[in-house]
C-alpha cells in the first residue's frame, strides 16, 4: 500500500487476477510483482520507499511532479538513489520513461525540481555541465554545498527561493553560505525558480559570462566531492 503525494487516495497493490474493484478512497493496482519485503503497522502492510515512489509517479504525466517526488525522497534521506535505481530496473518498462529521467537526474546530484529545471536549461544552452550539490572544501575546511558547481571556473549557481526554506533561520543560513563561498573567491550566481522557467536566455547568458570571466584566471584551490 502507498499514499500518492497530494492525494486523498490510497493505492493498494493486489494480485493481477483479483476481481475486486476500487472503492471510496481505495484505488487498486493489479500487479504480477507483489513486493517480497513490506513494513507492517498493525493490520496494514506498506511497501518500502523505493516501490512507493515508483508506483506513485508511474502514471504521472508531468515531469516536474515526477522530479519533485523523486528528488524530495532522496533529499530527505527516505530513499537512497541506488535503491531507486534497483526498483527502476526491476519494475515494468512501460510508463517508466519519466521516472527513469528523474532517477538519472538525482543520480547526477539533483535534489529538487527547480535544480532539474536548471540542469535542463544548461543542457539546452550547451553550457559546460556542472557538478550538482557537491561538497566544497578549502583544504580540510568545509565551505558549502552549492546547487551547481563549475570546478574549472570556481563558479557556483544557487536556486534561491524562500519556498524551499522552512523558516527565516533557514534563509539566514542560506545567505551565510553564499557569503562564505564568496569569501573563498567563488563567483556565486543566484536564480529563482521563476527566472529559470521564464527567463532562460538571461540565465544562460549570466552563466556563460561568469564562466568566460574566469577563463584566464588562476585556479581557485577548492576540492569538490560528489553529492551524497
Amino acid at each position: 500500500m502507498s499514499v500518492p503525494p497530494g492525494s486523498d487516495l490510497v493505492d493498494v497493490l493486489v494480485p493481477r487476477a483479483t476481481r475486486r474493484q476500487d472503492a471510496g478512497f481505495v484505488r487498486l493496482h493489479r500487479t504480477a510483482r507483489l513486493p517480497r519485503l513490506v513494513c507492517v503497522a498493525g493490520e496494514i502492510s506498506y511497501v518500502l520507499a523505493p516501490r512507493a515512489v515508483a508506483d506513485a509517479v508511474r502514471d504521472t504525466t508531468d515531469i516536474r511532479e515526477v522530479r519533485a517526488v523523486v528528488a524530495e525522497s532522496v533529499q530527505r534521506g527516505i530513499c537512497p538513489v541506488p535503491r531507486l535505481a534497483e526498483e527502476l530496473a526491476d519494475g515494468p518498462v512501460h510508463g517508466s520513461a519519466r521516472l527513469r529521467a528523474a532517477v538519472a537526474e538525482v543520480a547526477d546530484g539533483i535534489r529538487s525540481s527547480a535544480e532539474a529545471d536548471l540542469r535542463s536549461l544548461i543542457k539546452r544552452a550547451r553550457l559546460p555541465m556542472p557538478m550538482f550539490n557537491p561538497r566544497l572544501f578549502a583544504g580540510e575546511t568545509f565551505i558549502a554545498v552549492p546547487d551547481c558547481w563549475w570546478p574549472d571556473a570556481a563558479v557556483a549557481a544557487e536556486v534561491d527561493s524562500r519556498e524551499w526554506h522552512l523558516s527565516p533561520r533557514d534563509w539566514e543560513r542560506t545567505l551565510a553560505r553564499h557569503a562564505r563561498m564568496g569569501s573563498h573567491g567563488i563567483i556565486v550566481l543566484h536564480f529563482t525558480p521563476g527566472q529559470i522557467r521564464t527567463c532562460q536566455h538571461e540565465v544562460a547568458a549570466k552563466i556563460r559570462a561568469a564562466l568566460a570571466a574566469r577563463a584566464d584566471c588562476p585556479a581557485v584551490p577548492i576540492r569538490a566531492l560528489p553529492a551524497r
